[in-house]
């Protein structure tokens, strides 16, 4: 029974490609659910339970449990980004519901905002573009021409202007 933590974390970071940068996010590229964030399957219970990454990283690295009250932002505004860690370059902070919509908008990620990355998109979108980027990841790796425009949440076909 004491090995099944060690399994279950390994098994955990193998799904997880981390950017060459310490800044960099730390994609997850298992399982990705409708709504464009990740899923994780754990054993709990006699069953098995689904889990975001994002959580599972930061209570495993951080040591700190979350109470189920309690988001996590995603200060890279990645939805599959895991970057946890209990100094100032973690991209996952805990917070309320409150503050992560507050967050959400001064960041202008809502429908009505004005800038271009992840925001006001719908729920098939959002699920579209992190399945984008994890198949990105998984043919080419951490190839940055390829990831960045998917990391923003641009399409990296789509012509620019210069």
């Amino acid at each position: 029974m004491a090995r099944q933590p060690r399994i279950e974390t390994e098994r955990f970071w193998e799904k997880v490609v981390k950017g060459p940068r310490l800044q960099d996010c730390w994609i997850w590229v298992g399982a990705i659910a409708d709504d464009g964030y990740g899923r994780f399957w754990v054993p709990r219970d006699g069953g098995q339970r689904a889990v975001r990454p994002q959580r599972y990283a930061y209570e495993h690295l951080t040591g700190e449990t979350l109470h189920p009250g309690i988001a996590l932002m995603h200060m890279c505004d990645v939805p599959l980004c895991v970057h946890a860690s209990t100094g100032g370059d973690s991209h996952l902070l805990p917070g309320t519901q409150a503050l992560n919509m507050l967050d959400r908008s001064r960041k202008g990620r809502h429908a009505n905002a004005s800038t271009f990355r992840w925001r006001g998109v719908g729920r098939a979108q959002f699920h579209a573009q992190s399945v984008q980027l994890r198949a990105a990841l998984l043919e080419h790796g951490w190839n940055e021409p390829i990831i960045r425009p998917l990391i923003i949440g641009r399409d990296p076909s789509a012509p620019t202007l210069f």
